[in-house]
């Protein structure tokens, strides 16, 4: 992995965190730098940054306060999603997620040639979002 891979990858996490790129445009900076996926971790408070040739970069995320509930509730998540997708008044990252924990949400893997987002619960229960169509 390069520099300017790993530099990318926490640029991306910053972004998001400070909002002030969204989801579409991370996701576009990541492709362009060669990743292929990443992955956050609401329990660990991090994040992974995944390359085809298997390598990878992990860096520290905000702590989410809200305690990841026990069960998926893939309809809050899916309202969350929507939320975050249409960028509504107040709409920010860090709010996103609490509601996806508060959603029995703890972690989530975006993969970028597959064009979902897979979100995963503590007892492995999954909800899957496609990207929108371009």
């Amino acid at each position: 992995m390069t520099d300017h891979q790993k530099t990318t990858a926490r640029a991306c996490l910053a972004a998001a965190e400070a909002n002030t790129l969204a989801f579409p445009q991370i996701v576009a900076t990541l492709i362009e730098a060669g990743f292929e996926s990443y992955a956050v971790d609401f329990r660990r408070a991090s994040a992974t940054y995944y390359l085809p040739d298997g390598a990878s970069i992990d860096w520290p995320a905000h702590r989410v306060a809200t305690p990841v509930a026990p069960a998926l509730d893939a309809a809050r998540m899916q309202e969350a999603i929507r939320e975050a997708q249409h960028q509504v008044p107040g709409y920010t990252y860090a709010g996103f997620c609490e509601k996806a924990a508060a959603a029995g949400c703890a972690g989530y893997v975006v993969s970028f040639s597959g064009r979902r987002a897979l979100y995963v619960g503590r007892t492995a229960e999954t909800h899957t979002e496609h990207f929108p169509a371009q």
